[in-house]
């Protein structure tokens, strides 16, 4: 039995501590669960080495992780993470497309980011819901959609009554006071 992989990779891959060695970690992990188990939550594991690629700035190695979770997600009916899967190829879109020209890529970005909120939503899964409305809210303020950007951040952070330590709320105050200023 595997013990504990999944939470020290990502407790690496969070702090950013040691990027090489989280990847690793992650790596192996995944490569012991695949030799021993079924695909079942590998979608979900495969996403903590997604969302590592991002953090190092390797988007096509982050893509091409999030397409095969998507593919698993397909197929074996686990789809409780679907909405996340889609919100992280937004960003590892964004990432890919740097520096390039206002619009490259950032359209793509939204639907993955569009289709992650209409996911999250079906599934009433409201904390991924709240990720995705941070991510398209953030790419709608660099195009100077501040309002649509701020109406529906707002409605999302409007709907939490608690957990207003969490990461997730805090980012989404942020960006709601910057969008407010």
């Amino acid at each position: 039995m595997l013990t504990g992989w999944p939470a020290q990779a990502w407790h690496h891959a969070e702090r950013a501590i040691q990027h090489a060695e989280s990847l690793a970690l992650l790596t192996a992990g995944l490569a012991q669960y695949r030799a021993r188990s079924t695909p079942i939550l590998l979608p979900f594991f495969l996403s903590f080495l997604a969302t590592a690629a991002l953090r190092q700035g390797q988007s096509a190695d982050g893509l091409h992780v999030i397409d095969e979770a998507l593919r698993l997600t397909a197929t074996n009916f686990d789809c409780f993470w679907e909405a996340e899967l889609h919100r992280l190829r937004g960003e590892l879109l964004l990432l890919q497309a740097g520096n390039k020209p206002l619009g490259t890529g950032q359209g793509t970005a939204a639907a993955c980011f569009q289709q992650a909120l209409a996911i999250a939503r079906q599934q009433g899964a409201k904390a991924l819901e709240l990720r995705a409305a941070i991510s398209l809210s953030r790419l709608w303020q660099t195009q100077g959609q501040h309002d649509a950007a701020r109406a529906l951040l707002a409605e999302m952070y409007g709907w939490f009554t608690e957990g207003f330590d969490t990461a997730d709320l805090q980012e989404a105050r942020a960006l709601l006071n910057d969008l407010s200023s």
